[in-house]
């Protein structure tokens, strides 16, 4: 067992330990914010997905275990934290069923090509979608309150307005504060940062639709039409032929 590989089996055993801080008051009893102890253990594990891969690959230490856990330890914390939101109320359900549902299919196809001798490569919209969900999973987190539960809006628990933010009272509140001659409380940018979770959230969901048509559309041309692989320059996601 190497130090990437463990670093990833680390992220795998975190998740249940974010879920419990997420759905109990266990960081009450702790005396610590749920936001706070949430958002540091949220944080650390996205950590050693960065570090798992660049140690990897800088001590050449790159295998066939570390290829299998990594995206399911990825999924297992997106997915876990995601659904922890909705839980919450800080996420909605259809939103999290597209963004999850596109990992299970996109998670399958590729396991299908590989057993054609086909590895679809991720792409480049795929690696931001990654980056996009710690950034919202992380604002979403933040806009808890000390003991857990809604933020401070009125709409709280219905649809959020998807363009029209300033519609909601309290954020109008909370940018006066923010921009005026008072003090913006630590409410105030609780709202602020709600809004930005649930604003990125779209582009989540966004790019997750964006991406899932790249990687069928690479499943197609290369496993179910059995064309030449296409390049990099061509293609938003790469397939590649193993020898057999």
């Amino acid at each position: 067992m190497n130090l990437p590989n463990a670093l990833t089996l680390s992220r795998i055993f975190i998740v249940p330990l974010l879920v419990v801080v997420l759905l109990t008051p266990l960081s009450e009893n702790l005396g610590v914010p749920r936001y706070i102890l949430a958002l540091a253990i949220f944080v650390a594990a996205s950590l050693t997905d960065y570090f798992d891969g660049k140690i990897a690959r800088r001590r050449k230490q790159v295998s066939k275990l570390g290829k299998l856990l990594d995206p399911i330890a990825d999924k297992l914390l997106i997915s876990a934290a995601l659904i922890s939101l909705v839980e919450n109320h800080l996420a909605p359900a259809w939103a999290v069923v597209i963004i999850v549902g596109r990992e299970f299919a996109v998670t399958g196809l590729r396991s299908i090509a590989a057993t054609e001798g086909v590895v679809i490569s991720a792409s480049k919209m795929g690696k931001f979608k990654m980056v996009a969900q710690v950034v919202t999973v992380g604002l979403l987190i933040l806009s808890l309150s000390p003991s857990g539960g809604a933020p401070h809006v009125s709409n709280f628990g219905r649809p959020f307005p998807a363009i029209q933010f300033w519609t909601v009272p309290e954020l109008r509140d909370a940018w006066a504060h923010l921009l005026g001659p008072g003090y913006a409380t630590w409410t105030d940018w609780q709202i602020l940062i709600y809004t930005a979770g649930r604003a990125m959230l779209w582009v989540v969901v966004i790019s997750a639709i964006f991406s899932m048509y790249g990687y069928f559309r690479a499943f197609f041309t290369s496993v179910v039409r059995k064309e030449p692989p296409t390049t990099a320059a061509t293609a938003p996601v790469v397939a590649q032929y193993r020898e057999p």
